[in-house]
Parts: structure tokens; C-alpha cells; sequence
């Protein structure tokens, strides 16, 4: 029930929706001192989620910072599924978050972990034969990786089923903690929070920061299209802690 509230309710903490909502009740009122009211909160809501400059300094105070690890090996490191989809035909193919991927087998590779754990079957409301762990298994292979280093949980839908199932998998495998977890900076201090409650001792490595690392320059200051789809990503994560916290 929680997974197809948490799907259903997504729509209406977009702040797009919320400017959509605005911007139809103005149409639709008759009230000329209403009408333009909600035309106002209209505009100011667009400028302010248009703004490349608001957007950065939310993301440097969310985003966890990038990791410097120690020099040593971990048991494992955990990499979260959200990197892929599928074609028309239903085939798999790695989306705009792939640096997930990539950062986890260079963690591999370079000897930071000896196994990998991709968490991740399908989030989709409607899900359909398609899971992410399956396909990203045949993506190891591709890359030379030993079957026996690569533990695959494909039935996850969500952040909290990621670790409750990855949990249940490092058991049997008896990989001991700490183990490094690999997803989003965006994305990160949830999954963090939701891990370290199920009692699982993970160190943060994130990846994919969309916003808040480079330096201020006068472009932050003229609206764009990019950090109104990229707020739709913190909203979600905000919402989402919140209601993680409560459930």
C-alpha cells in the first residue's frame, strides 16, 4: 500500500504540478482580485524554480559531499538501480544516471571493493517482465567481471526494499561491514538514512551531482527549463525522507 501511495501522491509534490494548478485556477477564476492573485504565485513560483542559482544552493546543502576513501578494501560495495530502462523493443539501455554504473565498477575494479551488490528489480507502478538487476548483470559480464564477484537482488522496488533485500543478501554471502553505498548525491542522504535503519553500516559514495559544484557566475541568474526538472528530483527526495521518517 505504501509503494502505490508513494507512486500515486509523487504527482502532486512536483513543482511543476503546483505551477500547472496556479496557472489553471487563474484561467478559471472570475474573481479579477483572485485571477490576479494566482497569476502573481504563478510567476513567482516559475522564477524561482526556473532559477539555476536557488537550485545550487539547495543542492550544496542536501547533496552529500564527494567520499575520500581510505586505502583499504571493502567487502562490498552496493550499487542502487534507477541507470537504466528499456527500449521499445524492451530491451535494456543505461539512462542520464549511469555514472552509478560506472563509478561502482571503477570501485571494483580499482581494487576499493571485491564484490558488487546491484540492488534493483522495478519501480514501476506498472512493472512489467523488464528488471534492473537481471540486465545489469549481462552489463558486468560485458565488462570482465567474474560471476563470482557479482551478487544481483532484482526484486526491490523501492529505496527501503533495496535494503531490506540487500541486507538479506550480504548475510548468506557473509560479507562483513562497512560496505560502500553508490548512488545519486541527490539521492544519497535518504538512501543513507534508510540503510543505517535497517542496521546496515555503509560508507557514502556518491555520484551524479547534478547541481551545486561549480562556482557561481552570472549565468545562475537567468532562468532555465534545467533546474525546474531537477527540483522534481529534491522534492521527491524531501517528501520522501519525510514520509520514510514517519513511516
Amino acid at each position: 500500500m505504501f509503494f502505490v501511495l508513494s507512486k500515486v501522491l509523487l504527482i502532486f509534490i512536483l513543482p511543476f504540478t503546483w505551477i500547472l494548478g496556479f496557472f489553471i485556477t487563474a484561467l478559471v477564476t472570475r474573481n479579477p482580485k483572485r485571477k490576479r492573485r494566482f497569476f502573481i504565485t504563478t510567476f513567482v513560483l516559475l522564477i524561482i524554480f526556473s532559477s539555476p542559482f536557488l537550485i545550487n544552493q539547495f543542492a550544496r546543502f542536501w547533496d552529500i559531499p564527494p567520499a575520500t576513501l581510505p586505502n583499504k578494501q571493502y567487502s562490498c560495495v552496493i550499487l542502487l538501480g534507477g541507470f537504466d530502462g528499456v527500449d521499445a523493443n524492451g530491451d535494456g539501455l543505461f539512462n542520464e544516471r549511469s555514472e552509478r554504473f560506472i563509478q561502482a565498477v571503477k570501485l571494483l575494479n580499482t581494487g576499493k571493493a571485491s564484490h558488487i551488490l546491484m540492488s534493483g528489480g522495478n519501480g514501476l507502478l506498472f512493472a512489467g517482465d523488464f528488471r534492473e538487476g537481471t540486465w545489469v548483470k549481462s552489463q558486468l559480464r560485458d565488462f570482465n567481471i567474474p560471476d563470482s564477484l557479482i551478487i544481483i537482488e532484482n526484486n526491490s522496488r523501492n529505496t527501503f526494499e533495496n535494503a531490506a533485500f540487500s541486507k538479506k543478501l550480504l548475510a548468506e554471502k557473509h560479507l562483513q561491514p562497512p560496505y560502500l553505498l553508490v548512488t545519486s548525491a541527490w539521492h544519497m542522504r535518504r538512501s543513507m538514512a534508510i540503510f543505517k535503519k535497517q542496521g546496515l553500516d555503509v560508507v557514502p559514495y556518491p555520484c551524479d551531482f547534478i547541481q551545486g559544484r561549480g562556482n557561481f557566475s552570472f549565468a545562475d541568474l537567468i532562468p532555465s527549463a534545467d533546474p525546474l526538472s531537477d527540483w522534481n528530483l529534491y522534492m521527491k527526495e524531501v517528501f520522501g525522507s519525510i514520509a520514510y521518517h514517519f513511516k
